[in-house]
């Protein structure tokens, strides 16, 4: 064999194995949930958003190397109140003609345990950028026939490190809790 059909070779066979490396999973919505909780004077408001996308690239040989990247559409809010809603959809508070995403982007991954990992990243939110750890579970096996479950914990974020303040009467009137606990489960289905 010459000696460029040499390269070539070893180069598919390089390029093969780094593609087995690496499993993509894509976010299922119809069975994830990316939801919140506010604490106020007159009790807990939930919501959730229910449109976004995600994709989970995943390195079972070396954990560290996986990725994930997820994007939230923030016109999708729900709070069941279609009122409350739509104010927090308004420049007093999302601003979703300006900023209409929510994104995450990991920078690191450390596996911690068998089924589990701390996965370091960016999460913006209104136009603003902040470091956040996502603790990860796997809840199911990872295989080709069937979606996974990821439980996510989250340390709660503080609205005020993203500008996400109302009016300083409204914020005084309503005792709006500043940490907003997150609630995230992920279902994902290998790519094809």
């Amino acid at each position: 064999m010459k000696l460029p059909n040499l390269v070539a070779a070893v180069a598919v066979v390089s390029l093969s194995s780094a593609a087995l490396a690496n499993e993509t999973y894509r976010f299922d919505p119809s069975g994830s949930t990316i939801g919140f909780s506010v604490h106020q004077f007159l009790g807990t408001t939930q919501g959730k958003f229910t449109k976004f996308n995600g994709k989970i690239d995943v390195n079972r040989e070396h954990p560290e190397n996986s990725a994930v990247t997820a994007q939230i559409d923030v016109r999708s809010i729900d709070t069941r109140i279609k009122k409350r809603d739509d104010h927090l959809r308004s420049a007093e508070f999302f601003n979703v003609d300006k900023y209409p995403q929510i994104t995450f982007k990991s920078r690191s991954v450390k596996q911690t345990g068998p089924q589990s990992g701390d996965i370091l990243g960016d999460l913006t939110i209104h136009g603003v950028t902040k470091p956040i750890t996502l603790h990860v579970k796997l809840l199911t096996p990872l295989n080709d026939t069937s979606r996974t479950r990821w439980a996510v914990t989250v340390d709660p974020i503080t609205r005020r490190d993203f500008n996400l303040m109302f009016a300083p009467a409204t914020e005084t009137v309503s005792g709006i809790s500043q940490t907003v606990p997150i609630n995230i489960e992920i279902a994902a289905k290998r790519a094809e």
